[in-house]
């Protein structure tokens, strides 16, 4: 499918990978930061190793801006903590996640969650991205009045039930 972006945004993606406290599961993965631009780093770089935790450097992702969703940006950026946020989807290989997406739209960040298996996480919006996104919204956003519908009164003739002939059989 073709994307409909207007603009678009490169980011590298950072996750982290944590020991589990479960008999179950070894580790535990979650996106936690964005870096502006792209890094020349091989995705999957080990950027961080500790006795609990490894942080990577998880690849390149691109936000997109879409001219129809003004409003959730403008929302984003005027919450107390602009967010982005990162999906990662489970794949059948060593590491066990891909970047699906990043995104400034907090209506699709919360879609993304319904899916069951991806992780979503919110991260902190850098203040470069944010500046970028009000660039955007400054150039496309149209404020569109509220217009509330008005119901037409029901006819009580289209209400009464229809009689239907008998048939005999």
């Amino acid at each position: 499918m073709r994307s409909t972006a207007l603009a678009r945004i490169p980011v590298g993606v950072i996750v982290e990978r944590r020991k589990a406290r479960s008999p179950w599961i070894d580790y535990l993965w979650r996106p936690v930061s964005v870096l502006v631009g792209t890094p020349a780093a091989a995705p999957w770089t080990t950027l961080d190793d500790s006795p609990d935790a490894t942080l990577f450097y998880a690849g390149a992702a691109e936000i997109e801006l879409h001219r129809t969703e003004t409003t959730y940006y403008r929302d984003n950026l005027a919450s107390n903590a602009p967010s982005l946020w990162i999906a990662l989807r489970p794949v059948a290989s060593e590491p066990p996640y891909e970047i699906l997406t990043v995104t400034a739209d907090p209506a699709e960040g919360e879609a993304l969650t319904d899916a069951g298996n991806n992780v979503v996480e919110a991260v902190p919006m850098p203040p470069e991205i944010g500046e970028t996104i009000r660039q955007f919204l400054a150039e496309h956003h149209v404020e569109k009045p509220f217009v509330k519908r008005r119901r037409t009164p029901a006819e009580p003739a289209a209400c009464r039930p229809v009689e239907r002939p008998e048939h005999d059989e």
